[in-house]
């Protein structure tokens, strides 16, 4: 009996310690998707951004004459 009770603490101290770092890794996860997701938002952004001044520029050229 002693031994099935050593054998479940050393599983639980397993257990807690799998949680701990199954927790920390998914804390750095969750700030590498913030951080992506916030670096895909400033990219997101340049492209509209030189899309449009994109769009500006084709207005200003001249029509292409036949």
């Amino acid at each position: 009996m002693e031994n099935e009770f050593n054998a479940l603490e050393d599983k639980l101290a397993q257990l807690i310690q799998v949680s701990g770092k199954l927790r920390a890794e998914n804390h750095q996860l969750r700030q590498e998707l913030a951080h992506a997701l916030s670096d895909h938002r400033q990219c997101s952004d340049k492209v509209e951004s030189a899309k449009t001044r994109l769009e500006k520029l084709l207005i200003t050229l001249p029509e292409k004459q036949s």
